[in-house]
């Protein structure tokens, strides 16, 4: 068997070239592999073309190379939190392909296993099948590039349409444990698109909380085999961050909120 571990993130992204796709995992600012992506930001990669769900935030995770235009152009879901990716798409400077949530998943899992293309019913009668969806704006606000008309079938007597799975250059995905033969077990949360873009990659590296000896993992917990991972590079210390945090006020500040809601109900009724 192959040890795949090596020395350091740096090491581990070096031969990542300017214009490769990569396919990055986590959801939000959970599971991201944020180690491989500071050393990919440090190393001067440009030219990106990325899948994943959602593009960080302003000042971590894939939000650094946005900020830094070294994303040409995302493959994604969700890209609510991040201002700077609003104003690079409004203003022309990002190419975007937005896809559903469970297609992106698919398109992951499909492009691992070897699959070209699948049906979803997901996006029938939108601009996601018909077309016209804006990929790129112009400087003046126009549409610059907009997606092609996708094939409708029907089976059964439903509709679907023909989505093309991924095969990114490389994958960069974080992982709670991993063996030197690459064999990786994710924790919670941190298993939404890890697992899929630990497949779909043609050269997968992952960042592992703990390093452990072949072995030592228990096989059924195993969730993503070595086969599909090419590098592991130890990353035990890597900072962990809250996209949204959301705190429970304490009994007496409910006491309280309640007191005010109902002053504020008895004002409103004898007005």
């Amino acid at each position: 068997m192959i040890d795949k571990v090596v020395a350091s993130a740096q090491e581990a992204v070096a031969d990542i070239p300017d214009g490769a796709s990569l396919a990055v995992g986590g959801f939000g600012l959970c599971g991201i592999p944020s180690a491989l992506i500071q050393a990919l930001h440090e190393r001067g990669t440009t030219d990106l073309e990325i899948v994943s769900n959602n593009c960080g935030v302003d000042d971590w995770g894939l939000g650094i190379l946005l900020g830094d235009r070294r994303i040409r152009k995302m493959i994604s879901s969700y890209v609510g939190e991040n201002k700077e990716f609003a104003r690079q798409f409004l203003s022309g400077e990002l190419e975007v392909e937005l896809t559903p949530q469970g297609t992106l998943a698919e398109k992951l899992r499909a492009g691992g296993a070897g699959i070209p293309a699948f049906y979803t019913p997901a996006g029938v009668g939108t601009q996601i099948a018909e077309g016209g969806l804006p990929r790129r704006y112009g400087a003046d606000g126009s549409v610059a590039v907009a997606s092609e008309p996708k094939e409708v079938r029907s089976f059964d007597g439903a509709d679907y349409v023909l989505e093309r799975s991924v095969t990114p250059d490389f994958a960069l995905v974080h992982a709670a444990q991993g063996d030197r033969y690459g064999n990786l077990v994710f924790h919670a949360a941190a298993m939404n698109f890890n697992p899929l873009a630990a497949m779909a990659g043609r050269v997968t590296i992952a960042e592992v909380e703990e390093l452990v000896e072949p072995g030592q993992l228990d096989p059924g917990r195993v969730h993503t085999p070595g086969i599909f991972v090419q590098r592991v590079v130890l990353a035990p210390d890597t900072e962990k961050r809250i996209e949204r945090r959301t705190v429970r006020l304490d009994d007496a500040a409910t006491a309280r909120s309640a007191t005010a809601r109902a002053t504020t109900a008895q004002d409103g009724g004898e007005r």
